[in-house]
């Protein structure tokens, strides 16, 4: 059996589609907890990108610097974030996770790896080989 070829103007839409169905389907598959998918966001992004100003998280969670302030201060309630002092800007503050912090973000990968793993293992082995290849080319992709 051939694949038909598809021309990437109709490609593109299907692709997004299932992408953005996907994600938001592993998104939902979280312990119990009461962590906003914004929340989650947020300390993922400390997570990854290190110790940064509310500012600068705020750009890179693509908020206004007042939404990412109600959400650090709900996140610093739980202990998942602190706040230092900048240290060469005394009207600055530096956020990061904390080790809590850390921690409810593995409970969360778990039980979204945990979902995806379930998932998958209904898969034929060739199934599985081709969202393998499609995962290597969509890394490629998001790297372009």
């Amino acid at each position: 059996m051939t694949a038909e070829r598809v021309p990437p103007a109709q490609l593109a839409p299907q692709l997004r589609d299932a992408i953005t169905r996907l994600n938001r389907r592993v998104r939902q598959a979280r312990p119990v907890g009461d962590l906003t998918v914004t929340q989650v966001s947020a300390l993922t992004s400390l997570r990854l990108a290190g110790a940064m100003t509310p500012r600068e998280l705020a750009d890179v969670e693509r908020v206004q610097p007042p939404t990412m302030t109600k959400i650090v201060g709900k996140l610093e309630d739980r202990g998942l974030v602190q706040r230092t002092p900048h240290p060469t800007d005394g009207r600055q503050v530096i956020l990061a996770a904390t080790e809590g912090g850390q921690a409810v973000l593995d409970q969360f990968e778990r039980a979204r790896d945990e979902w995806l793993a379930h998932r998958l293992a209904a898969l034929d082995e060739d199934e599985r080989e081709t969202l393998q290849r499609a995962a290597e080319i969509l890394q490629q992709l998001a790297r372009a």
